[in-house]
């Protein structure tokens, strides 16, 4: 089994910062994209940033210039810094892990439970 605990949401007011972290467990082989995701009351879940084993990026536009995804692949855990936060960041925030495992040994996605992020203006 293979689990991913996120930690460090809360809530900030507009321009502020916030930093978030989610560690993954449990019967890994190996991780290759590690990323995070947003949903915001009553929208579909979202790509924030995402993070290849290599180091590459991937950042959504709207997030361009003030998040920064990055991953220790010791620890197997991933990091949003979150700086010149605004209102419209407000949602829960899902890790996301493309995880080779057994029984299958194939990568499969796996997904935390999600922490809130509010942004007050």
């Amino acid at each position: 089994q293979v689990q991913l605990v996120e930690s460090g949401g809360g809530l900030v007011q507009s321009g502020g910062s916030l930093s978030l972290s989610c560690a993954a467990s449990g019967s890994i082989f190996s991780i290759s994209t590690m990323g995070w995701y947003r949903q915001a009351p009553g929208q579909q879940r979202e790509l924030v940033a995402d993070i290849r084993s290599s180091g590459s990026t991937n950042y959504a536009d709207s997030v361009k210039g003030r998040f920064t995804v990055s991953r220790d692949n010791y620890k197997n855990t991933v990091y949003l810094q979150m700086n010149s936060l605004k209102p419209e960041d407000t949602g829960v925030y899902y890790c996301k892990a493309v995880v080779k495992a057994p029984p299958t040994w194939k990568y499969m996605d796996f997904w935390g439970k999600g922490t809130l992020v509010t942004v007050s203006s």
